[in-house]
């Protein structure tokens, strides 16, 4: 098979730029805060906990933000969609067409989703490691991790 009988897309598809490097992974982690914070503002919304300056400067940024990852995207080369990563049994990072609204149960929820209903309820995650070399105990680390959307 020759270069003339191989179809353009498949020597150099869209979607994919190898010099991107770390660029996709650091979008896709800033698309997943961005959504957890809209997400958030529009639970407070909801909940008629924002005034209107509050939720103005909220949408604003938020829209500043999602223009941003956009124009980051086109930089690197990047198809949006791409950020979106399937986790197999997990399901997506992201919901898919924009189909979540917080507080109202989706039948396929994304990890952005399940990160939402966390951070709204709370979850504590205690742990604890200890290192060491050759037997010796020589680090310990107690952890408490608290994640929620409320003020503690």
């Amino acid at each position: 098979m020759t270069d003339d009988t191989i179809p353009n897309s498949i020597i150099h598809p869209k979607t994919s730029n190898k010099d991107a490097g770390l660029a996709p992974l650091l979008l896709t982690l800033i698309e997943l805060v961005r959504q957890l914070m809209e997400a958030q503002v529009i639970r407070r919304m909801d909940a008629n906990l924002l005034s209107e300056e509050e939720l103005e400067r909220a949408a604003e940024s938020l829209r500043k933000l999602e223009e941003q990852v956009m124009k980051m995207c086109d930089i690197f080369e990047i198809d949006p969609a791409d950020l979106n990563a399937d986790l197999g049994d997990f399901g997506t990072l992201l919901p898919k067409d924009g189909g979540y609204y917080p507080g109202e149960p989706s039948s396929n929820p994304s990890i952005v989703e399940l990160l939402d209903r966390l951070l709204h309820t709370g979850i504590v995650v205690e742990g604890s490691v200890d290192l060491g070399l050759a037997e010796l105990n020589l680090i310990h680390a107690k952890l408490r991790l608290v994640l929620t959307s409320k003020q503690v």
